[in-house]
């Protein structure tokens, strides 16, 4: 008998990291050339930021019944259906000549992100056994990051920025392309979908202390990070730097850490515990916000990489960590962990859109620092908790 990419680890993760980034690289095509749709459709900065926001409202929304689905269903249908939808409205996005259309099928490509994301997750945990799950689903997060820098160097350095509607063609072909590989080589999950009624629901999970806790950690630091990252593009273009769209997008490149620190902080997770991980996480992150107050270039080149490291270090721990929390209901868990992490990227950009119309960049750092506050008193609670 051939043996299966469940029997040849790196060969699944292999598979599994291809449809997650293309999944991902459709988040944030428009991110990098933001003040470009604002002067192309003739908007505001928050107007322009709502092509962003959409696609993570929708995967915050989609997450709950995604998640209860995955439970009871197999994976496969799931992944063609999503593959199917988000391609179809990438097309879309590329021919429209509304903004209000582009954001509407942002907002449909949002929803059904999950079905490439959550419902993986939930496939990794029916087939990988329970001592693996840090580390894989650290590398799991590292394909979510090699996505989001993919999208964003597409939109915005690989495609001419005026250009950036070739940008969804492209994402929209290598998407198809992974689902049908997926179709392909993907296995049957080697555990029987077993559904029981007494099963923990979504209350009964949101009731345990320990899961609120750690549900409030992706909130806070996808909160922090998706508006350092998305009004970038403005900081970075306005004065002293007055820095071209190009240069902009090269700073994503800092993404490429978290490509290395998701699965190296499995590894510490598993060493020094989850929560020393996500505490040590969220200082190197605070640190590396007053960094990219210094008007300098090369400084705020610097502070990325840093927020990038304790940003990845922080979701890598916190996701294996319910993980391990979680003995049944997993679709159900890490639906609520996205939904909470993508709730935390849409309000975010949001109040920090606000905050950079009064304050400009000092208001998003200032406003980075209060919620930065949440993941670092969690993560020293649970220091002592080592996963073994």
């Amino acid at each position: 008998m051939n043996p299966t990419p469940t029997d040849r680890p790196l060969r699944l993760q292999a598979l599994v990291f291809s449809l997650v980034v293309a999944a991902f690289s459709t988040v944030y095509i428009t991110q990098p050339v933001l003040p470009v749709l604002k002067e192309e459709f003739g908007v505001s900065e928050f107007q322009a930021s709502l092509s962003v926001s959409a696609v993570i409202l929708g995967i915050a929304l989609a997450n709950l019944p995604w998640g209860r689905l995955a439970d009871r269903a197999k994976v496969r249908p799931i992944i063609l259906l999503g593959g199917v939808v988000i391609t179809l409205c990438g097309f879309f996005s590329a021919a429209t000549s509304s903004l209000r259309l582009l954001i509407l099928a942002r907002f449909v490509q949002g929803l059904f992100i999950p079905t490439l994301s959550t419902c993986v997750v939930v496939y990794l945990g029916r087939s990988l056994p329970l001592e693996r799950l840090n580390v894989v689903m650290g590398t799991y997060v590292s394909a979510t990051v090699a996505g989001g820098l993919s999208g964003r160097l597409l939109g915005g350095w690989i495609h001419p920025p005026l250009h950036w509607r070739y940008a969804f063609v492209t994402t929209s072909i290598l998407l198809f392309s992974a689902t049908l590989a997926a179709l392909r080589w993907l296995p049957p999950e080697r555990r029987s979908i077993e559904i029981h009624e007494d099963e923990p629901g979504f209350i009964s999970l949101l009731s345990r202390r320990d899961v609120r806790h750690l549900l409030l950690v992706p909130f806070a630091a996808f909160f922090v990070f998706s508006s350092i990252f998305n009004y970038l593009p403005f900081y970075l273009a306005a004065p002293p730097f007055n820095a071209p769209t190009q240069i902009i997008t090269l700073m994503y490149l800092s993404y490429l850490l978290g490509v290395v620190i998701g699965p190296v902080a499995g590894n510490l997770s598993n060493r020094f515990g989850n929560g020393a991980t996500m505490a040590g996480g969220t200082i190197i992150f605070a640190l590396a916000i007053a960094l990219s107050l210094i008007g300098s270039i090369w400084a705020v080149a610097g502070s990325l990489a840093g927020v990038c490291l304790g940003f990845f270090s922080i979701h890598a721990a916190a996701a294996g960590l319910l993980n391990r929390k979680l003995t049944a209901s997993r679709g159900r868990g890490n639906s609520l962990y996205i939904l909470f992490y993508y709730l935390g990227g849409s309000v975010g950009i949001t109040l920090s859109g606000l905050a950079y119309e009064r304050a400009g960049w000092l208001g998003v750092a200032a406003l980075g620092y209060l919620m930065l506050s949440i993941p670092f008193s969690i993560g020293w609670r649970e220091r002592r908790v080592v996963s073994g």
